[in-house]
Parts: structure tokens; C-alpha cells; sequence
């Protein structure tokens, strides 16, 4: 629906986009975000090469640590690895989704992360024998990813620092995550563990964030934010149509749009 605001003598057009009115300059920026993909070059010898933890290398460095020869592409439903006790791979993911999970002893799938291009899985602590039957599945779309044994990581770790200190800033804020989200399930209420879980959604896409207004993919059903923070579907819908919280976020099947993103982190803070 595309609405019009006068202001003085200059007529604004705005767009209807849930229950927020958006300056239509604004949006032509939010789409090109949208349209946009996450990480990756034209390059298709150094697939890698515009990731941040590689971006210092030089064409010659990657061509030694042979990136191109490690491209894994797989359907959406395939499996990358399941029941992974004797996996020793380490996967970058370049497009697309990976749920990681486990099977419980009622047989019930068990979501512990659904990962976008940009991060890592696999054995990302570099030991073998550490993932106690985890497995790794294309999500929502086909995947491109690129993987290294443990061993030929290391080498690459060990012959440049800045690759080094990335991959360990990477590390350090994966396992910040995981104990913020541990954290939220055991303290907090629904609607603050929804927010946080947004919160740090934005932290991986911040290349979403215009000004204050945040808009960004969504690749997430109910059922799966609910798993993810360890509620159930039912009452994460509930939360989302609350008055106050369909104030601080607008989500529907394509998007998560946040008009305020200081008005969420100011609930957060009390």
C-alpha cells in the first residue's frame, strides 16, 4: 500500500510495511539489503577470499592453502554429516542455511543452531571425537560451503596471524553465544530471550542496520525461534502479538524488521 506524507510544500511517499510506515527512499536501501547476499565473491577460484577471517590473504596464500579445492555444495535436505563422533572437518558456510542438531533417546530432533552464510560448523574447536553425535543439514535452500581437514587448518592458523586471530575472535563470540542463550533459557522470560535472540541475529547481519531501523532476512519459522530459545511455537506466536511487542519488532515470513533498535535494547537494560 504506498501512502503519501505532506510535509510543508514537499509530498513524501511512504510504504506500508507491517505496521510501520516507511519513507520510500528508505526502503529502496532495505531492498537492495534484502536482495543482497551475505558473504562471497565473483570469484569463483577463491570462494573464500571476501570472508572476513581471509580477507588479508593474498591471492598467492590462498592459492597455497588450495580454498578452491574444498568447495562442498549440497541439495537443501542433505545431510553434510550425521552422527559425527569420528568427524575431523572444519565447514565455512558461503550461501545458504545449516540446522545443527541431535537426535534425543526419544528419537525427537533436537535443534541446538540454524546457521547463515558467513559462520562456521563442524569441529570448530580443531579436536577430533568432540560432537557426540551432532549432525549438520542443508536448511531452507541448497548450500555452498567450504571445508578443511583439522590438520590443514591448523597449518593455516600456524602460517598467518591475522587468519589466527580472526578464527579466535570467531570462536570466542560463538561460545559468548552459546552461553548468553544457555543463560536466557535458565533467567529470563520469553519475550527478553526473544529479544535477545534478536539482538544477536543483528550482531551477524549488521550489515542490515540502517541508522537506528534494523531489517533483515527471515529464514526462521515460529517453531524455530521457539526451539532456539526453549519455548514452544505457541507461545512465541503469543509473545509476538502482544501490543507492546508488535511495537519493538514486525516479523513475517520474509522479514524482521525493528523500527528502534535503542527502544529494544533500553527493555533489555530493565
Amino acid at each position: 500500500m504506498m501512502l503519501f506524507y505532506c510535509n510543508l510544500f514537499i509530498l513524501v511517499p511512504y510504504v506500508l510495511l507491517g505496521n510501520y510506515l516507511i519513507p520510500i527512499n528508505k526502503l529502496k536501501i532495505i531492498m537492495h539489503l534484502l536482495n543482497t547476499e551475505n558473504i562471497g565473491g565473483t570469484d569463483d577460484k577463491m570462494p573464500l577470499k571476501n570472508y572476513d577471517i581471509f580477507s588479508t590473504l593474498s591471492d598467492e596464500e590462498c592459492e597455497e592453502m588450495h580454498l578452491a579445492y574444498n568447495v562442498v555444495d549440497a541439495k537443501k535436505g542433505d545431510y553434510i554429516y550425521f552422527e559425527s563422533q569420528y568427524l575431523n572437518k572444519l565447514f565455512f558456510i558461503k550461501d545458504g542455511y545449516i540446522k545443527i542438531g541431535y537426535i534425543n533417546n526419544n528419537g525427537e530432533e533436537i535443534i541446538k543452531e540454524i546457521l547463515q552464510g558467513g559462520e562456521m560448523f563442524g569441529q570448530f574447536s580443531l579436536e577430533r571425537n568432540c560432537l557426540n553425535g551432532e549432525f549438520a543439514q542443508a536448511y531452507k535452500s541448497d548450500v555452498s560451503l567450504c571445508s578443511f581437514t583439522i590438520d590443514n587448518f591448523r597449518t593455516i592458523l600456524q602460517k598467518n596471524t591475522s587468519v589466527a586471530i580472526g578464527y579466535t575472535q570467531k570462536v570466542g563470540n560463538r561460545l559468548r553465544k552459546m552461553e548468553n542463550r544457555f543463560l536466557n533459557m535458565m533467567h529470563a522470560d520469553v519475550k527478553t530471550r526473544l529479544l535477545r535472540f534478536f539482538c544477536d541475529m543483528i550482531e551477524t547481519n549488521n550489515e542490515s542496520i540502517i541508522g537506528n531501523t534494523v531489517l533483515m532476512k527471515n529464514f526462521l519459522t515460529h517453531d524455530d525461534i521457539a526451539r532456539l530459545i526453549g519455548s514452544t511455537r505457541q507461545t512465541v506466536t503469543t509473545t509476538f502479538n502482544e501490543p507492546a511487542m508488535k511495537k519493538l519488532v514486525s516479523i513475517t515470513k520474509r522479514q524482521i524488521y525493528i523500527a528502534d533498535i535503542k527502544a529494544v535494547k533500553k527493555v533489555l537494560v530493565h
